[in-house]
C-alpha cells in the first residue's frame, strides 16, 4: 500500500507542476475549505453550515440564516440541498433522498420489464443520469464532491433543465404504458 501510494505521488507530481494555480487551489480546497475560507472555500464552509444548522427539523420555511442572509451562493440551483437541510433539517433531506430512491427504483423496474431491449434502455440512461445529478449535486454541498454546479433534478431553479426531466419523465412513462400488458403488476 505505501509503494504505491510512493509511486502515485511520483507519477502526480509533473502534473501538478502543470497545472494551473487556480485548478491547484481547487483541489487544495476540496480536500480542505479552510485553505481558502474567504474564497474557492467559501461556498462548500457556508453549505456545510447551512446543513449541520438546520439539526433534526431545520429552522422552518425561510427561516434559514444562511439562506435568508445570502451567505450559501447560488441558494437556488447549486445549493438547494444546502436551503433544504436548513430550512427542513434531517427529516427535509431523508424525504428528498426517499422521494429520488423511490424514483430510481421505478425507472429501474420499467427498464427492467420492457420488452424491447432499444425502449428499455431510455429509463436506465434517465436513470443514471438523474442518479449522477442527485449524487453529485447533495455530494458537493456535503464535502464529499468537489462543486461542479450540477443542478438537483426537479428540485433546482432553472425552466430548460426541469422541462428535460419532464420530458424524459413522459417519455418513460409512455414506455411503461405500452409495456404494462406484458408483465403482470406487482
Amino acid at each position: 500500500m505505501m509503494v504505491t501510494s510512493i509511486i502515485a505521488g511520483t507519477v502526480a507530481l509533473p502534473f501538478w507542476h502543470s497545472m494551473a494555480t487556480y485548478q491547484q487551489n481547487r483541489i487544495l480546497v476540496f480536500l480542505d475549505p479552510s485553505v481558502d475560507p474567504r474564497g474557492a472555500g467559501y461556498n462548500l464552509i457556508q453549505s456545510q453550515v447551512a446543513i449541520g444548522s438546520g439539526g433534526l427539523t431545520g429552522k422552518g420555511f425561510l427561516g434559514g440564516s444562511q439562506k435568508r442572509l445570502a451567505f450559501i451562493p447560488e441558494q437556488h440551483t447549486d445549493f438547494i440541498f444546502s436551503v433544504v437541510g436548513e430550512e427542513w433539517g434531517f427529516i427535509g433531506v431523508a424525504i428528498i433522498l426517499i422521494v429520488f430512491g423511490l424514483i430510481f427504483w421505478r425507472l429501474l423496474r420499467i427498464a427492467a420489464r420492457t420488452k424491447n431491449l432499444y425502449a428499455s434502455l431510455i429509463p436506465f440512461g434517465i436513470f443514471a443520469s438523474w442518479f449522477i445529478h442527485v449524487m453529485v449535486n447533495t455530494g458537493m454541498t456535503v464535502g464529499i464532491m468537489p462543486i461542479t454546479g450540477i443542478p438537483l433534478p426537479f428540485i433546482s431553479y432553472g425552466g430548460s433543465f426541469l422541462l428535460i426531466n419532464l420530458v424524459g419523465l413522459g417519455i418513460v412513462q409512455r414506455i411503461a404504458a405500452e409495456n404494462r400488458d406484458a408483465v403482470a403488476p406487482g
